[in-house]
């Protein structure tokens, strides 16, 4: 298959594209580069830096006789959501806007979209959540996805456009950013390999659902062959906080360095945890990769490739 990712260059878009190459798609990447690596871009691909709301990516698209999108560019910052919401709303909502159109103008049968279930549920009535929970986002992050979610309903009734959205936990593994505030995992690693102690906001008691890259993209490898248009959580099902995040952390690097705290707390939420038990029915996934070897991965990378 024709296979168009954006985000392409960045860090679970570029495992995508990778494993789209390993089997034996084709894959044109689009990608603005304001978060992408040219290391990670697969020299197989065919790679386009342009934004989403390019006025030449339906021509790409037209030209490489694109038959499927795979969205993951994005704004991916919660806390600069919340700094900058126009920001936010302009990349996650109009950007998507635009790919959308040109979707369907240009005959695209498939759209796969990287939702989050991290931030779409807001404060969770229950645990693991599943995709019928109350979405209630407490970020213009959550609410941008949430926002796209409903459009690709609307483009599915208007115009016949199948959608697969995947509403991930927190994603973590190599080749993830460590700059900024999204990715605690790359964060405290990068303050690691520096000599510096990971800095923990608040009481460390906020919980999480880690989920390792590899498996995200096994999800997305599955979602080629899956007809119609579903919701799906990617997750582990497991709450983790952030002080056991950091102390299994400090073991897969060997660390004696002690975590400091900080008073911080960045309008977080205090708990997210993901029911995949939906997609495991649908397309016989579950999550592969322990956080402990993911961790022990992702530490790996960082130490020989550079931060």
């Amino acid at each position: 298959m024709n296979i168009l990712v954006t985000g392409g260059a960045g860090f679970i878009g570029s495992h995508i594209v990778d494993a789209y190459i390993d089997n034996n798609h084709n894959v044109v990447i689009i990608d603005d580069m304001s978060r992408g690596r040219k290391e990670f871009i697969n020299p197989k691909a065919t790679f386009h830096q342009i934004s989403t709301s390019d006025p030449k990516l339906a021509n790409i698209i037209q030209k490489e006789n694109i038959e499927i999108i795979n969205h993951h560019a994005a704004q991916i910052s919660v806390s600069d959501s919340v700094k900058n919401p126009v920001k936010d709303a302009k990349s996650n909502i109009i950007g998507t806007l635009q790919l959308l159109q040109n979707a369907v103008e240009c005959g695209i049968n498939k759209f796969i979209f990287a939702s989050t279930g991290g931030a779409i549920y807001g404060e969770q009535d229950y645990f693991p959540a599943r995709e019928d929970h109350l979405q209630k986002p407490t970020s213009p992050y959550g609410l941008s996805k949430l926002s796209v979610e409903g459009y690709l309903r609307f483009y599915k009734e208007q115009y016949g456009l199948k959608s697969i959205v995947f509403r991930y936990g927190n994603v973590f593994g190599p080749r993830q950013n460590p700059n900024g505030e999204a990715g605690v995992v790359a964060i405290f690693y990068n303050r690691l390999l520096k000599g510096h102690a990971p800095i923990i906001n608040g009481d460390g008691e906020q919980t999480r659902d880690y989920i390792f890259v590899r498996d995200v993209v096994r999800a997305n490898l599955l979602a080629l062959n899956l007809n119609g248009s579903d919701i799906f959580n990617v997750g582990t099902g497991q709450e983790t906080s952030v002080n056991e995040l950091t102390r299994l952390i400090l073991e897969a690097a060997e660390s004696d360095i002690d975590a400091q705290t900080s008073k911080k707390n960045n309008f977080e939420q205090r708990r997210s945890c993901l029911d995949y038990r939906k997609l495991k029915g649908s397309l016989n996934w579950s999550p592969e990769v322990s956080l402990e070897e993911g961790l022990t991965e992702t530490y790996s990378f960082f130490k020989n490739n550079g931060i």
